[in-house]
């Protein structure tokens, strides 16, 4: 067969096929045209799902008589005219594609009035022969569209088409993204000329700067009519802005304990355009990480705003995807905001007083050896004569020494084990614990040699059975391997404090306030590879600081900063005054540096295998292994034999 072009209905089918999937894609499109053409209120008319009937009028700007039939050709628009428009697009369509597709799989009315025109003008097309008929008709300002009879004339696309109640809800779903997108628009969605939909405006503030109060409840107001008024309730409001760079991210998160079973609410904005991105999305699935239950998803509606020259939008047909050109840039900014905005809505507190913070950590780790008292608790109940910790931490503020501990030799950290602490990847995790509880006691550590693995509980505690000849002598214990991790870690960081901690530079540098005081200090952190830059203090408070970090250690990577780095400065300004005279490595070790950077490391779930290595590492030594065995006195509930 020879080489030929194609005849233009054909042509515009095949584009048809991309662009026109089913009948929720021509009402995206089609309101899309009249977002464009500067829309404040839209009717959508919707007769069988779509198959029979969508019309959408709006009172946009309208189009002219002599542009009519020129609306209605292939690559023919008025948003792009130069390679320049189309690498900073800010508008929503820019193919002009959409109407030509439309028009030949269906029987397409086109009817518009500009303001300076005295009368509207209609264009007819059907897609037999793509032929245009101009007319005059009554028309108040803007547009209608009106499309009939959807795929007419492709049968085997009309048979691909779903019930009508399906193809409804996609198309009821499209409507409800785009007003998310355009809360000030007010849109009204009937079907079968019954009225289901009403989302009437609301005033919204320009995307340039924060939002006040009064601007978040009147957006929450156009929230909750779309995706309920729980959402709206649970959900807290989102606002980050990185003025160097342009980025702006805002909008609602649910807290982990408020999201839904299903993915029914995620939406994701990028400059108004509502897509699905593997990017964003991923930076959202990992900034929920370590707090979500197995069986809920991330829930949310965010809006990302960055210069249209950063992204690219003429990457799918539909438009669902974009590519930006600094992808891992954008990823860790969405991430950050999403972690600290989690953190404070599940309590975390933020610092802006740093001896607050620590009398606020004292109280969470006497919190948690609490919780862990508990656990050992309920173990008892279980298996009676289960050892809970012998102690437990005092009050005591993060960073100062515990009491004395089992020393393990260092040479433990050389191990494969320990390389791969060093590199570990962010992943879910118990939660981090400030102050392990490690109990002294341990019944049988003689014979420690002896224990075999048996199974890894709760993705933390492997189960150990001691080997003897005699059954009637096993025992049971627990060997914490989140600990023992920690542990492994909190060595391996402290042989390296003799040369140094590398750091690791930050894509989005942090800025945070800290007293002038703590300054005092802050040639330490250069040992563990931190590094800053002073900024010009804008406060009133000449006592305060503005630094701007652009370097931390890789075990700081996934923390807090805006709380970790107040916290570490004021633990060696108070170190600094009880010591009479110090060196660095003398002052970092004062502090329990290694164990308190190894407690902000966010370490992958354990499975077995990993498990495993760890407590091989450690069992050459029975010292070590005895802060993270608890020996489970099991016999004791069992029956006794009938003689």
């Amino acid at each position: 067969m020879p080489i030929r072009l194609l005849p233009a209905q054909l042509a515009n089918q095949i584009a048809a096929g991309e662009v026109v999937e089913r009948p929720a894609s021509v009402v995206k499109e089609l309101v899309e045209n009249s977002l464009d053409a500067g829309a404040t209120q839209i009717w959508i008319d919707i007769e069988k799902g779509g198959a029979r009937r969508i019309r959408i009028r709006d009172n946009g700007n309208g189009i002219a008589k002599d542009e009519l039939t020129l609306a209605l050709s292939r690559h023919a628009t008025s948003k792009i005219a130069t390679l320049d428009d189309l690498e900073a697009i800010i508008s929503l369509g820019f193919r002009g594609e959409a109407l030509a597709s439309i028009s030949s799989v269906s029987r397409l009315r086109l009817a518009s009035k500009p303001a300076e025109q005295a009368e509207g003008w209609q264009a007819w097309c059907e897609g037999r022969d793509m032929a245009v008929q101009i007319e005059p008709t009554a028309h108040p300002q803007g547009t209608t569209v009106d499309v009939q009879d959807l795929f007419f004339n492709t049968p085997a696309r009309r048979k691909f088409l779903r019930t009508e109640k399906t193809e409804f809800g996609h198309i009821d779903e499209v409507v409800r993204r785009i007003a998310l997108a355009r809360p000030a628009v007010e849109i009204q969605l009937t079907h079968n000329n019954q009225a289901l939909r009403h989302y009437r405006p609301v005033a919204v503030h320009d995307l340039a700067e924060e939002p006040t109060t009064e601007q978040q409840a009147a957006w929450a107001r156009r929230l909750e009519q779309i995706v309920g008024k729980r959402f709206g309730q649970e959900a807290g409001f989102v606002f980050n802005q990185q003025a160097a760079d342009d980025l702006m991210v805002f909008g609602w998160l649910a807290p982990p304990q408020a999201c839904r079973h299903q993915g029914d609410i995620q939406y994701m904005y990028v400059n108004g355009r509502m897509m699905k991105d593997k990017l964003l999305s991923h930076a959202i699935r990992q900034a929920y990480e370590g707090s979500l239950a197995d069986d809920r998803q991330p829930t949310y509606v965010l809006y990302l705003q960055l210069p249209a020259q950063q992204v690219d939008v003429n990457v799918h047909p539909a438009k669902h995807e974009v590519r930006f050109h600094q992808a891992r840039q954008v990823h860790d900014f969405v991430l950050s905001t999403l972690r600290d905005a989690l953190g404070q809505l599940q309590g975390t507190p933020v610092v802006t007083d740093p001896v607050r913070h620590h009398y606020q950590q004292a109280q969470r780790t006497q919190a948690e050896a609490q919780a862990t008292n508990n656990y050992w608790n309920m173990a008892g109940g279980i298996l009676p004569g289960a050892r809970g910790p012998a102690h437990a931490p005092s009050d005591v503020l993060p960073g100062a020494q515990p009491d004395a501990q089992p020393d393990p030799r260092q040479s433990l950290v050389n191990e494969p084990v320990a390389r791969e602490l060093a590199v570990s990847e962010p992943g879910v995790s118990e939660p981090a614990v400030r102050e392990p509880v490690i109990p002294h006691e341990f019944v049988g550590s003689d014979r420690a040699s002896g224990w075999q693995p048996l199974q890894l509980l709760n993705q933390r505690y492997l189960l150990l059975s001691s080997v003897g000849e005699n059954p009637a002598l096993t025992e049971l214990a627990l060997f914490d391997v989140q600990q023992a991790q920690q542990f492994l870690r909190e060595q391996q960081l402290d042989m390296q404090l003799e040369q140094g901690l590398s750091g690791q530079p930050l894509l989005l540098p942090v800025q945070i306030r800290v007293d002038q005081a703590l300054l005092a200090h802050a040639q330490v952190l250069a040992r563990l590879g931190m590094a800053y830059e002073s900024q010009r203090n804008s406060s009133k408070n000449r006592d305060e600081q503005v630094l701007r970090f652009t370097q931390v250690p890789a075990s700081l990577r996934k923390a807090n900063l805006a709380v970790a780095i107040p916290e570490l400065l004021s633990m060696l300004m108070t170190a600094a005054a009880t010591l009479e005279s110090w060196t660095e490595i003398e002052l970092l070790r004062a502090v329990g540096i290694a164990k308190w950077l190894a407690t902000h490391e966010v370490f992958m779930a354990f499975d077995r295998k990993r498990a495993e290595q760890i407590w091989q590492q450690l069992r050459s030594s029975q010292s070590a292994l005895t802060p993270w065995l608890h020996h489970l006195d099991w016999q004791k509930s069992l029956p006794s034999t009938p003689s």
